[in-house]
């Protein structure tokens, strides 16, 4: 059974290069980003640099669970990990960022490494919760 690792690795290693460089730059250059209302700027970058650190724990957990064949345990991780990339499409709940095209992409970016995990994670569940037609004609489950 292929147990996709070549594809989690390409999605994974996306997503880190997206998020470092967009949870970095936004970190740096929070002022560039809509602000929420009572939030320090400094509170928020501390807050984003974070956020990123916690993610990515997420996701090499996930990854190492992943490889030791947990997959339920995986699964859940690399869950928690995708909301890194998705989350940063709510720049757009506060306003819309003024940074340049570089930067205002690995929104994007982000929340396609996101997507991508999504859509792995949904065959790998597939994959690994299915019922064979010989288990479904078994009577002894």
């Amino acid at each position: 059974m292929d147990k996709g690792l070549t594809p989690l690795r390409v999605i994974l290693g996306f997503s880190l290069l997206s998020t470092t460089l967009h949870y970095a730059h936004n970190a740096l250059r929070v002022a560039d980003y809509p602000q929420l209302p009572g939030v320090p700027a400094a509170a928020a970058g501390i807050a984003v640099a974070v956020a990123w650190v916690l993610f990515t724990a997420f996701g090499w957990l996930g990854y190492r669970a992943y490889t030791q064949e947990r997959y339920t345990r995986a699964l859940a991780f690399l869950l928690v990990y995708s909301l890194a990339g998705l989350v940063t499409l709510g720049h757009f709940l506060t306003g819309v960022p003024r940074i340049p095209a570089f930067w205002f992409a690995t929104i994007f970016t982000d929340a396609a490494a996101g997507l991508a995990l999504w859509a792995f994670l949904t065959w790998a569940w597939a994959t690994y919760n299915r019922v064979t037609t010989r288990d479904q004609l078994s009577t002894q489950h």
